[in-house]
């Protein structure tokens, strides 16, 4: 079974950088149609750029040259899938590895759990994963509290303000995550804000920076970068030592502190479920609460759903699965919104998919925002339609994505637990509408958000 990689974008520049040069230029990419370099050393690196985002640079390469192409990162060839039928062959062994996990941590220079072979990387997988897991299940009453204040400034508010969803958003996904990773010192809302500017410092340079090397050419943002790496590792240090002595409640960093890991492995880690789990729980939330904004017939659906499932009562962890609808739409949100565009492998084996051979050590990518938005896949693709999850094959076809069942990302798993939690509370208490003639546009890098603020309205919902 495929292991997809979600939110890998910049995986690309991880393993560029590994096998550059290892490869003479001449190598080709086996007859596949594609682009020639259109420079000798840096490939197709400048068309990239030009088009804005590695995204959009896949959608007008897969409109040119069809569902399987070719094009060039500095010397090295790279093939590119575009639907998921090509995705549904394609075979790579390794599963022991989480390949978001790998590229963050070389992006950051941090070596530890890299090269320790498969067992080690299986024991950390299964510890990082479980450490998620023990959060949210000793912490979940800690979510609901938070986003009922959440729901509860937002219910004060007139009815004709506009209420900024990026920002909100944006802010209560950083307090969920470092409280629920770091414990009692985030309920601190200066210690967040602190956290959140180094956080966004750092995440900005992901990717962008490292792509189009814009980030080695500009020392006052390479300074910038540095800086708020160190700080936030030195804050990151100093809770895990505080947390040896004082664990009130099981969080995130606890799991790690009882499993024997070195400080500088529970450092990174904490680093990693921090920068992702932030970006990746809040434009999740965001896509969702803005898609629902647009569709009174999607609101009054899921609040029919929450009334059957819930009645009265709040939620609750074991009854989340039990909400089939609210699943659906947090699926089409993934979808519409292309929230992970990108993701990579290297190919371990020589393997091919319908007549293409694709040679050990090429580089693939899954152009998975091209299959989200691929009209053969999904009937009429750029609408929102939660219904469309109601056909199995729409199902089977997200999970071999890598977005549902056993292959979704520890913290894609984080962010649907909270984004249904805020929905929940939220269709419960309100109505979310839409401002005319707004239509945010996606921005589509590492995780896709809007280009700009984007803005609703709220109401009180009355009993249907």
């Amino acid at each position: 079974m495929l292991d997809f990689a979600i939110f890998a974008v910049t995986l690309i520049v991880f393993l560029v950088g590994a096998v550059l040069y290892l490869y003479p230029s001449s190598r080709r990419a086996s007859g596949i149609p594609g682009l020639n370099p259109t420079h000798e050393k840096d490939g197709n690196l400048q068309d990239i750029v030009n088009r804005g985002s590695l995204h959009e640079f896949l959608v007008a390469l897969h409109e040119e040259f069809g569902s399987v192409a070719s094009f060039w990162f500095g010397r090295r060839p790279v093939v590119s899938l575009g639907s998921v039928n090509l995705l549904r062959q394609h075979i790579n062994p390794n599963h022991t590895t989480d390949s978001f996990e790998t590229m963050l941590k070389s992006l950051l220079n941090y070596q530890s759990g890299i090269g320790g072979g498969v067992g080690e990387a299986v024991v950390r997988k299964k510890l990082y994963d479980n450490a998620i897991n023990n959060t949210l299940k000793n912490n979940f009453s800690l979510v609901m509290k938070l986003v009922e204040e959440f729901v509860g400034k937002w219910a004060s508010v007139a009815e004709a303000q506009h209420t900024p969803l990026c920002a909100h958003l944006l802010g209560l996904s950083m307090k969920t995550v470092t409280q629920l990773t770091l414990g009692e010192r985030f309920r601190n809302d200066a210690d967040v804000i602190r956290f959140r500017k180094n956080h966004d410092a750092i995440w900005s340079e992901i990717g962008k920076g490292y792509l189009d090397g814009s980030l080695e050419k500009n020392s006052s943002r390479k300074e910038r970068y540095r800086t708020a790496l160190s700080e936030m590792e030195s804050v990151l240090l100093s809770v895990a030592k505080e947390r040896k002595t004082n664990q009130s409640q099981l969080v995130f960093v606890d799991t790690l502190l009882r499993s024997g890991l070195t400080e500088r492995q529970i450092m990174e880690d904490c680093m990693v479920f921090t920068l992702a789990g932030c970006v990746i729980t809040a434009n999740l939330c965001i896509w969702a609460v803005h898609f629902l904004s647009t569709s009174e017939e999607v609101q009054d659906t899921l609040y029919q759903e929450l009334e059957h499932i819930l009645g009265s009562g709040p939620i609750s962890l074991d009854k989340i699965p039990q909400l089939k609808y609210c699943q659906q739409v947090l699926n089409e949100t993934v979808r519409t919104a292309k929230l992970t565009p990108i993701a990579a492998r290297l190919q371990e084996v020589d393997g091919k998919v319908d007549q293409h051979v694709i040679p050990k050590e090429t580089l693939v990518i899954y152009a998975l925002g091209v299959v989200l938005q691929d009209s053969k896949s999904w009937s009429a693709a750029s609408r929102f339609d939660p219904n469309r999850f109601e056909d199995e094959s729409s199902r089977k076809s997200f999970c071999l994505l890598g977005f549902s069942g056993n292959q979704t990302c520890p913290e894609l798993r984080f962010a649907y637990t909270v984004a249904t939690v805020l929905l929940a509370t939220l269709v419960r208490r309100l109505k979310l509408h839409r401002l005319e003639g707004q239509v945010p546009e996606v921005k589509s890098e590492l995780v896709s958000t809007p280009k700009d603020e984007t803005w609703i309205t709220v109401s009180k919902r009355t009993a249907n």
